[in-house]
């Protein structure tokens, strides 16, 4: 049972539709919106209260790709959190390979930075006393019917996950989509990290699947977006049949991600293989480097290359 609950990015879309969720819950005291934009935080504050009835959200504003503004937002937070939803990311846009003061670029920083900052700051204050859940994607393990090949590293070294987040990786052509696989894995892999390292509290990593009613679709070059959004999310997938669900259904994946005794720390859960919706499982029971300690490790070493 979660009393109080973060939310990061929770202003629109999945992160919001989960503070609805969880507000319905009578057991939940408190969900803290943790948003960039303090108008939009508003906006959302407000409808929320409409929508379930009940005035327990608060607002904390931070920036979760600029490493300051989050531990200025951390300072705000005076009483423990029973669980964060690391739900802030996205695939970015044209700004994706600009390279933010930290030295990752702002794909890596908006995904990744912010989001270890807030959870390492709070378990350094004693303020974090149940769970975390971190938000990935299918786009790592890969999609066949997709034609979407799962995230291969060279090595898994630090310097490689290192290089993925300053965007040499990828060498002259940085393509935004295909480096989101690759800063979602070192994501993932940090946060498999932290359930070794802290056994007292639950890590969860959790893809919300192929879901509509997002804003995901809007930061992706002009055709990309239109087929996305017109013609393949509400037309093509609905055809073939387990291929995209409603926000509810994506969001309420965080929400048993945190609560569910179902879903273990240390595990990476996602759509079946091959699949972008449906029954979530065990990423790791096929895509086996998940499974890799070192690699694990590495992931974490090379996010603290870029934490000063």
């Amino acid at each position: 049972m979660n009393d109080s609950i973060l939310i990061t990015g929770a202003n629109a879309g999945l992160g919001k539709e989960a503070a609805r969720q969880l507000a319905l819950k009578k057991e939940t005291k408190k969900v803290i919106l943790f948003c960039r934009n303090q108008v939009k935080a508003e906006a959302a504050k407000k409808d929320l209260e409409a929508q379930t009835g009940r005035e327990i959200f608060e607002i904390i504003i931070g920036d979760v790709s600029d490493a300051n503004s989050v531990r200025k937002a951390v300072e705000k937070i005076k009483e423990p959190i029973d669980a964060v939803i690391l739900n802030a990311g996205g695939v970015i846009g044209k700004t994706a390979s600009k390279i933010t003061p930290s030295g990752m670029n702002e794909l890596a920083a908006t995904n990744i930075l912010g989001n270890v900052i807030l959870v390492e700051e709070l378990i350094k204050r004693d303020l974090l006393k149940k769970a975390v859940l971190s938000v990935s994607a299918e786009a790592v393990p890969g999609v066949t019917m997709l034609g979407m090949k799962p995230v291969a590293m060279k090595t898994s070294s630090a310097d490689d996950f290192a290089a993925v987040f300053d965007g040499s990786y990828f060498g002259e052509k940085f393509e935004a989509i295909q480096a989101y696989g690759y800063v979602k894995y070192a994501l993932t892999m940090w946060t498999l990290s932290m359930a070794r390292k802290y056994p007292d509290l639950k890590f969860v990593v959790m893809s919300p699947g192929n879901t509509g009613g997002t804003n995901a679709p809007d930061s992706l070059p002009p055709a990309m977006k239109f087929m996305l959004k017109y013609l393949m999310m509400p037309i093509v997938f609905p055809l073939l049949g387990e291929m995209v669900h409603t926000l509810e259904v994506g969001a309420k994946r965080f929400v048993d991600g945190i609560s569910d005794e179902r879903f273990k720390s240390g595990v990476f859960y996602a759509s079946k293989e091959g699949k972008l919706s449906g029954e979530v499982v065990d990423q790791s029971t096929f895509y086996t480097d998940l499974k890799n300690t070192s690699f694990q490790d590495n992931a974490d070493a090379a996010i603290h290359r870029f934490i000063k």
